[in-house]
């Protein structure tokens, strides 16, 4: 019986992750708005929303999909946050000093 329990608890930690959202807000509104509607999502453990990188992090038991939707909802631009690639970042000075 209780490695049913470790199991369980293992499985709760399982289902928590981070989704990275970026998301067009042009004001402070915008803000509040996400910041109600996140602050009611199921799962939502906390949420991070920078109006200067258009960009919201939100950790917790939450599928991606449906954390998506939920701003989408709220704010119009809405996308999964991509990682930019460390290469094309280090190829722009190369050309910038090429061009020099």
């Amino acid at each position: 019986m209780g490695s049913v329990g470790y199991d369980q608890i293992l499985s709760i930690f399982a289902l928590v992750q981070t989704v990275v959202l970026k998301v067009g807000m042009s004001c402070e509104g915008c803000v509040g708005a996400l910041k109600r509607v996140l602050g009611k999502m199921e799962g939502v453990e906390s949420y991070d929303i920078d109006l200067k990188e258009q960009k919201v992090t939100v950790k917790g038991s939450v599928q991606l999909e449906a954390a998506l939707q939920t701003v989408s909802k709220t704010v119009k631009k809405t996308s999964f946050w991509e990682a930019r690639a460390p290469a094309a970042s280090e190829e722009k000075p190369a050309e910038a000093v090429a061009a020099a």
